[in-house]
């Protein structure tokens, strides 16, 4: 990109000055034009004898060197304004483009590592029980682990799925009245059992709103998911649904390490992941916000992020009740 850039603006650099060069040289061209104009109507008019003739004839050849110097200035500014206009798109659009390229190529790293991290513990846990002799508790426990596994993998799948098919625009949006509270029960009992964290449930009952069960789902899944990425794991996790006249209001509040303000605008795009490369410990696609962002859009609500006090980050989703 640094040496496509360098030409870029070498190329740019070359035509301005070759627009420069050229205005220099019709203002030339205009100065001998005027001196040709004048050396003429020297030889033709006595401005001695004639002085009212040579002056008209001498104020009209400085109106069209004016005139001539107004239309090469105007010509000139023209060009050169639509030429840094389409500088200025190619090269925003350049740079979105290697921008978009450098996500991209994040996205494979980061989802290589986030499919293969549930296939090797749910391998090493089967592993376990084949070789060796375990009681009950233990083979149970084992399972679950591998069952937890398996469930972040699923929802890793639908992310993805989810995320190629409204990319090409072939998913359709189902809508039908579904009880919210009964979903983001079903998602915080499903975390309870995966991490370490400490889940707090303040779910009101029969909170009902429209849009697809599996999408409601998912979001509330990214959203835990997001939380328990970003948090230690001895921390607090709450997930607050309250109905409130003709809205329901759905929250995840974590105690991690918080968004810094330049960064919560940007936190709902495409593979955008807080932080840089170089610094981020935590693994992620940079698709479950974008996705949750996109569906709850697609149900006419709306999604905020800010921060938690003392510490943390506070994601509030609000839409309409049902």
């Amino acid at each position: 990109m640094r040496i496509v850039s360098i030409l870029y603006f070498i190329l740019l650099a070359y035509i301005i000055a070759a627009i420069l060069f050229w205005g220099s040289t019709l203002n030339k061209q205009n100065e001998l034009i005027v001196r040709n104009e004048i050396e003429a109507l020297n030889n033709k008019v006595d401005k001695i004898n004639n002085p009212v003739a040579f002056r008209d004839e001498y104020n009209a050849i400085k109106e069209r060197e004016n005139s001539r110097k107004r239309q090469y200035l105007g010509e000139g500014v023209a060009f050169l304004a639509i030429i840094l206009i389409g500088a200025g798109v190619v090269y925003s659009s350049m740079r979105s483009n290697h921008l978009l390229s450098q996500q991209q190529s994040n996205f494979m790293l980061s989802i290589t590592h986030e499919l293969k991290s549930p296939i090797a513990a749910v391998k090493l846990n089967l592993q376990t029980m084949a070789r060796r002799k375990l009681d009950e508790d233990t083979q149970l426990t084992l399972i679950q682990r591998s069952v937890n596994e398996a469930n972040r993998l699923d929802d890793l799948c639908n992310n993805l799925l989810l995320a190629s098919q409204m990319e090409s625009r072939h998913f359709k949006f189902e809508e039908g009245r579904i009880n919210l509270s009964s979903v983001a029960e079903e998602s915080l009992q499903a975390y309870e059992s995966r991490g370490k964290n400490l889940f707090v449930s303040k779910i009101e009952e029969d909170c009902f709103t429209n849009g697809d069960r599996l999408l409601w789902k998912l979001s509330i899944n990214n959203l835990l998911e997001n939380a328990v990425k970003y948090s230690d794991s001895d921390s607090t996790i709450i997930l607050e649904l309250i109905k409130s006249d003709d809205e329901i209001l759905l929250s995840v509040i974590d105690e991690g390490q918080g968004i810094p303000d330049e960064e919560k605008p940007k936190v709902f795009k495409k593979f955008y992941r807080v932080g840089n490369e170089n610094s981020r410990k935590t693994k992620g696609t940079g698709l479950g916000l974008y996705l949750t962002s996109k569906i709850i859009q697609q149900y006419k609500g709306t999604i905020a992020v800010r921060d938690n006090s003392p510490v943390g980050t506070v994601f509030e989703i609000t839409v309409a009740a049902a």
